[in-house]
């Protein structure tokens, strides 16, 4: 993007071409055409004429796409900041009614997460990263995941029978994983197909239901009979029983990139 700026001074010529770019003077190469000059009574003539070049990165055109959705919205004050990393860029949101626009359990901010990674790596086949928060939401969203994660584990090693959570996109279903691989006696796997793909969790430990039934009910255990074990997948399931790249809890795919 390479544009021409006339003003009074070289410095508020380039002033105009970070505004127009958005972007910092460190960011912009300059080239000045020409000076305002000095008449011999000491009076300048004249303006002076830069020309601005600028190269969008991927960071900004997600800013862009994200402002341009939230305009369409109706927020049209949000301030994004943008950190800059190795794999992409991470992108805080502020303003007025921006947390409301989020949703409860942040529907909207990932769908805007999604498109605005769509919309910047368009441009090329090397993926980059964006993950976009609004207000901490990420981490208060992870917190109440975990706590969910690790009580569903513990009634499941109580009562041995496997429980099913809602569907979660990807993200999500990771922090469920690695939650419950801290407990001992559980694990987990996902099934489903997206965007209905979600998380079961079993118990490690076969539990024969008679017997325990009949310990209930103050029965004595025929130990001489030959215990049956009881089948307790569901035929949800026994359905989907191809394994996918987040049921690995091992290395560092548990945290890998998310395909879209």
């Amino acid at each position: 993007m390479k544009e021409i700026f006339t003003a009074k001074t070289v410095e508020e010529a380039k002033a105009l071409a970070c505004e127009k770019f958005g972007a910092s003077e460190d960011r912009i190469t300059f080239n000045v055409i020409e000076e305002p000059k000095k008449s011999f009574f000491g009076k300048i003539k004249g303006e002076a004429k830069v020309e601005a070049e600028y190269a969008e990165t991927k960071a900004d055109l997600s800013v862009k796409y994200i402002k341009k959705v939230l305009e369409a919205a109706g927020l049209t004050n949000v301030k994004a900041d943008v950190k800059e990393n190795e794999n992409g860029a991470e992108i805080e949101l502020s303003g007025v009614d921006i947390e409301s626009f989020i949703g409860k359990k942040g529907e909207a901010l990932d769908s805007l997460q999604y498109l605005a990674s769509l919309a910047c790596n368009k441009i090329d086949r090397d993926y980059y990263r964006i993950s976009i928060d609004c207000g901490g939401f990420r981490e208060r969203r992870k917190a109440q995941l975990e706590e969910l994660a690790k009580k569903m584990a513990a009634s499941v090693k109580k009562n041995g029978r496997t429980a099913a959570l809602e569907p979660m996109n990807p993200y999500e279903r990771r922090i469920i994983h690695a939650a419950v691989s801290e407990v001992e006696g559980v694990t987990s796997r996902s099934v489903g197909e997206e965007p209905y793909r979600k998380v079961l969790i079993s118990s490690t430990e076969k539990k024969n239901f008679r017997n325990d039934r009949r310990e209930r009910r103050g029965g004595k255990k025929n130990f001489n009979r030959t215990q049956k074990s009881f089948d307790i997948t569901t035929s949800f399931e026994k359905e989907y029983k191809k394994p996918k790249p987040e049921d690995t809890m091992t290395g560092a795919g548990l945290y890998s990139k998310i395909e879209f």
